[in-house]
């Protein structure tokens, strides 16, 4: 019997209900889960602006979720180095990044290696940026 290694990574910064939905997904197809928490200074480089919510908290917040085994702090943006780290077998993404250029070159890197990219679906209605939208606007209108 193999043993399925899953990796999820995000910035899990106002953690919220997709967050959790992506990691309860993610250990319902794997044996063992790693969840990827993205450094500030790789958020910073993605999103273009730091998490509301520190590393250390956003660390802590996401190991404390019963489906996460391990939490890994992600500092470098190649997934295929991260994968050297931690050596998973099925990496999970929500599927806003299916069909574009980041997840076609996901499917290609990983191919390489043989880890299978599964897309979970992405909840629209809620998400880490709008819910920093609108913590930015009750913060102007105060």
């Amino acid at each position: 019997m193999t043993h399925r290694v899953g990796y999820a990574p995000g910035v899990y910064d106002l953690f919220h209900v997709g967050h959790l939905n992506i990691l309860r997904h993610a250990k319902s197809q794997c044996d063992y889960l790693v969840a990827g928490v993205v450094s500030d200074e790789m958020a910073m480089q993605a999103k273009g602006q730091a998490p509301v919510i520190p590393l250390t908290e956003r660390l802590e917040i996401v190991r404390s979720v019963r489906f996460v085994d391990a939490a890994f702090v992600e500092t470098v943006p190649d997934k295929l180095e991260t994968w050297q780290q931690v050596r998973f077998d099925v990496i999970f993404k929500g599927d806003d990044w299916r069909g574009t250029s980041k997840g076609d070159k996901l499917e290609r890197d990983f191919a390489t290696v043989g880890v299978e990219v599964v897309y979970f679906p992405y909840t629209v209605h809620t998400s880490s940026t709008l819910l920093r939208k609108v913590l930015d606007g009750l913060a102007n209108s105060a």
